[in-house]
């Protein structure tokens, strides 16, 4: 991927994927007129973090939020693509390609926006790039399980309460859902699996199960159903279930129109656009965001200074070499619950250091909400600075 070059295609292009791979930066015209209109009132506004913080400013407001998500989404596309390229390359399944992993991470832009607060130092990209790594794993292990699990296993293993969620999302009748989750308790108070290790490998029920499941669900029906239309609805119900917890992410980097247009989201407001509210993103906040971001990297060095020698070699061995604890046990001769121990502390006196930076220098009172956000954040920047060498 080439990166982008000036502050009107940061703000208006989208990542393009052609055989999984970065093809080209699709311009959405919208976008950039938006952009080419701003930088003419502000020409002397050419930092990105300025327009950043601009936009997510207004993307708090009702009448520019749609416009600002846009620009916003536009911004965060190189965090997002490196993001997932790391993530997925760490499965060892290649069921999932980069583009999946990119569709579910960009899926993610209303959370990033509504956790992310610029008053606690951190840049949009830095507190975005967690939630996108997050949002991948988390995707990629429910759906391998759902993946991995037969129709009827997974219908063994759903709850009541997400199975009917599923049924209502799909858009089925009240009295269908009723039908259908009657059936489902008969069905998984029979099937009842003998043979252990085969919980996500269960195959179809046989005629005597089917049997008892007829006779069970029209002994609480008044509407009399045959096994076919039964094992028809357990069909639909798992086909439904499967899609409901493994949704396909709904992206911005969506093309309008032909295959070869480069024209994207052609249905974003018209071009009005908002005044630009110099109260709250001046130059002299920027300089100051800036000078806060250059503390925040000193004072986490020095914290890793500070620490003992063994406890800089294991964060050296966990994050650039990228060890697990087993295998740096192995390498130091310790015990893998002591690498485990040392690993939390060291974080845990970083995670001090940065909490006593932030409540001394900018008054942040230190709330459990506020330093699981510092932890977060802390924990990308540690890859960031030992992959790159400390």
């Amino acid at each position: 991927m080439h990166p982008r070059q000036s502050i009107i295609e940061n703000f208006s292009t989208f990542v393009q994927f052609v055989a999984d791979r970065f093809s080209h930066w699709a311009t959405e015209s919208k976008l950039r007129s938006s952009m080419q209109t701003c930088l003419k009132r502000t020409p002397q506004e050419t930092s990105e973090y300025f327009w950043a913080l601009y936009w997510y400013k207004s993307w708090q407001l009702p009448e520019t939020q749609s416009l600002a998500k846009q620009h916003l989404a536009a911004y965060l596309q190189e965090s997002c693509y490196w993001v997932s390229q790391k993530t997925v390359n760490s499965f060892a399944s290649t069921q999932y390609q980069l583009s999946d992993c990119f569709q579910i991470a960009i899926a993610q832009i209303d959370r990033v926006l509504k956790g992310f607060n610029p008053n606690h130092g951190y840049t949009l990209k830095n507190y975005a790039s967690p939630i996108f790594a997050s949002a991948i794993r988390e995707t990629l292990r429910q759906r391998h399980e759902v993946d991995i699990c037969t129709d009827w296993a997974l219908l063994r293993k759903i709850s009541q309460k997400r199975l009917q969620e599923a049924l209502q999302t799909a858009g089925l009748t009240k009295d269908d859902v009723h039908s259908y989750i009657l059936a489902w308790n008969c069905f998984k108070t029979l099937y009842v699996p003998t043979v252990t290790g085969t919980s996500r490998q269960l195959s179809r029920p046989d005629d005597r199960l089917w049997d008892a499941i007829a006779k069970a669900y029209n002994s609480q029906s008044s509407q009399q159903q045959n096994i076919p239309t039964l094992e028809k609805w357990l069909l639909h119900a798992a086909k439904t279930t499967r899609k409901y917890l493994y949704p396909s992410a709904e992206s911005l980097n969506i093309t309008q129109g032909s295959d070869d247009s480069w024209e994207l989201l052609d249905n974003l407001p018209g071009n009005q656009q908002p005044s630009l509210i110099e109260e709250f993103i001046s130059q002299e906040e920027q300089t100051t965001r800036t000078a806060q971001q250059t503390e925040i990297n000193q004072i986490l060095r020095n914290a890793i200074a500070q620490l003992e020698p063994e406890a800089q070699q294991i964060l050296q061995l966990y994050y650039t070499q990228g060890l697990n604890q087993d295998k740096i046990a192995k390498h130091l001769e310790i015990k893998q619950y002591t690498v485990s121990r040392r690993l939390t502390k060291a974080r845990e006196n970083l995670l001090k250091s940065l909490a006593t930076w932030s409540r001394d220098t900018l008054h942040i009172s230190l709330t459990p909400d506020l330093l699981k956000s510092m932890s977060t954040v802390m924990e990308e920047w540690l890859q960031n600075y030992l992959g790159h060498g400390a």
